[in-house]
């Protein structure tokens, strides 16, 4: 299957570049899955297609404020670090600019409180770095750090807590679940009363985010391993859930992709609690064990996220909603407007 099959064209002036004041004033695309149909209405609007009996799957990670900007301490040049996974030991997975110039062994200055070894060379500009400082890690890395917005947002992020959903617990994504930036503490309230269950999972968005496909046949691609963790809590809710023929919404791709490795770890069972690493990648081909609905931003052109929500409701009707999302001048991307798929 060609990757070209989930192109699409995309004006640059729907790329939201700035959160909304209102989490939950964007717009909502609503989807249905089997027919394609299609439906338009404001975030708020989402509670009216909960049902009593529904589950809400919402990811908890916190992002970390993981983009570093420093200089080589040999030549002063400036160097970007955009951490990415926690290896332990003060050692990090991470992404660096200028690739060419920062080999094994360059050292990178942020400052006065933090240096980076470069240890390992990755292709596409992965490195392992190994961080020297004094103090705690974290309090360093959230003084000097700033959110790593992802390349296609220019505008500066004046509050931070813009890019974390407010249910946000577990620190340590290099980006958010976007999906769940609609959410207000007020509408899961509004939610919770209708009888519809808000469960947590977790999963830590990394490189696979920040990296585009460079093959051009789908089933070439490889995901890059993100760590998960789903809690005995959730997986009884769920069961529970399953067993009294509710729905489960996930909301956000992480999620999605969260309920269906431990899903398919299962083999069609009852959910058990479990953490550990996935690279799954859903595409249309895929039948879905645990995930009945979808909430999810609009994504960018021939990406995996694209063909996972195409494997959801089919490729023509995604092509077509976003086609008439482009025509109804939503907002794309991580700022952008919402979809649900059910």
């Amino acid at each position: 299957m060609n990757v070209d099959l989930y192109d699409f064209d995309l004006p640059e002036e729907l790329i939201a570049q700035t959160p909304l004041l209102d989490r939950s004033a964007s717009r909502l695309l609503l989807v249905e899955k089997e027919t394609g149909a299609l439906s338009h209405g404001h975030f708020t609007d989402i509670i009216d297609h909960l049902l009593p009996g529904d589950t809400l799957v919402l990811n908890d990670t916190r992002v970390l404020p993981a983009r570093l900007f420093g200089v080589k301490e040999d030549t002063g040049a400036k160097a970007e670090v955009l951490l990415l996974k926690n290896l332990g030991e003060d050692r990090w997975e991470a992404l660096v600019k200028p690739g060419k110039k920062l080999k094994a062994g360059a050292v990178i200055v942020f400052g006065d409180e933090l240096r980076a070894v470069i240890e390992e060379e990755a292709d596409m500009g992965g490195r392992t770095l190994r961080f020297i400082y004094n103090g705690i890690f974290h309090e360093i890395l959230d003084r000097l750090g700033t959110m790593p917005l992802p390349p296609y947002i220019k505008e500066t992020l004046d509050d931070r807590e813009r890019y974390q959903t407010v249910y946000a617990r577990h620190e340590g994504s290099a980006a958010a679940p976007t999906a769940g930036l609609h959410f207000t503490e007020e509408l899961l309230q509004r939610i919770e009363a209708k009888g519809v269950t808000v469960a947590y999972i977790t999963l830590h968005v990394g490189l696979g985010t920040f990296r585009p496909m460079s093959v051009d046949k789908v089933e070439e691609h490889v995901m890059h391993a993100e760590y998960y963790v789903l809690s005995q809590e959730t997986a009884d809710v769920l069961n529970a859930a399953k067993q009294k023929g509710g729905r489960i919404i996930a909301v956000g791709t992480t999620s999605c992709r969260t309920l269906e490795t431990v899903g398919r770890q299962c083999q069609g069972g009852p959910l058990t609690a479990g953490s550990g690493w996935t690279d799954i990648f859903i595409y249309p081909g895929y039948t879905f064990q645990v995930v009945n609905a979808l909430i999810t931003n609009f994504h960018l052109p021939k990406s995996t996220l694209v063909m996972l929500v195409s494997a959801l409701a089919g490729r023509e009707h995604i092509l077509n909603a976003y086609e008439e999302a482009i025509r109804q001048k939503y907002r794309f991307f991580s700022f952008g407007d919402a979809m649900f798929i059910y």
